[in-house]
């Protein structure tokens, strides 16, 4: 009966979380501005095409 009590007084020890970090914003790369630049294109020339299709019926 001891050893239940004990183990139940140091379970819930291992429970609490850690504290809450911030976490600190990585700067853009060279490489992922140019990927966001090429997706941004490709959405503007789809939403064109889809423009001109509407038009067109």
């Amino acid at each position: 009966m001891n050893r239940l009590l004990i183990l139940a007084l140091l379970l819930p020890a291992e429970a609490f979380a850690a504290s809450f970090e911030r976490p600190i914003p990585q700067p853009q790369t060279d490489a992922a501005e140019f990927w966001f630049l090429l997706a941004s294109i490709a959405l503007i020339a789809a939403l064109i095409a889809v423009q001109m299709l509407v038009n067109r019926r």
